[in-house]
């Protein structure tokens, strides 16, 4: 990165349920590695967790990854959808299965909300899934309007969820 740039934090959540779906989140994990103007600062765990919404389909893989980057939030999510689609992501229908997932869930302090994009992530307080393995990487972090995230996973305390084999 450029020393003149100004440097964010970018939180990423990953997750996958088909074509081998530990393999499909390592490999998302090194791409992240590797995107233009941007440094991998940490990675989460792998953890396994049941599907949300539509309920008939294979657990996901998830980890949460912090990244430091240049990219705006607009291209930082162009990038994201360029690797979900690498890895042959088709958007058919609202939480179904997929090849691989990629969400911004925070950028910096930002709060946005257009058509593309919304920040932080809208469900994330929500989401174990997301909760835990951000919780590992950034224990103080604290979503606005929310509170902790270890009050956070309290509330998600009925949600199945376990550290994955690595």
């Amino acid at each position: 990165m450029s020393q003149h740039g100004i440097n964010h934090k970018a939180y990423i959540g990953l997750g996958s349920n088909m074509a081998d779906p530990v393999a499909q989140v390592r490999e998302a994990l090194d791409e992240l590695a590797h995107l233009p103007s941007s440094r991998l600062l940490a990675v989460s765990s792998l953890y396994r967790s049941a599907p949300v919404g539509k309920l008939d389909q294979p657990d996901f893989i998830n980890a949460v990854a912090l990244i430091e980057t240049e990219l705006t939030p607009q291209d930082l999510l162009k990038s994201l959808l360029e690797i979900e689609h690498y890895h042959g992501r088709v958007r058919e229908y609202r939480n179904g299965p997929r090849t691989l997932d990629l969400d911004i869930l925070l950028y910096d302090d930002l709060q946005c909300n257009d058509a593309h994009l919304t920040l932080p992530h809208p469900r994330m307080h929500q989401r174990a899934f997301v909760l835990q393995p951000l919780c590992e990487i950034a224990p103080d972090c604290r979503l606005a309007g929310h509170g902790t995230l270890a009050e956070l996973l309290k509330e998600c305390s009925g949600q199945q969820l376990e550290r994955a084999l690595e």
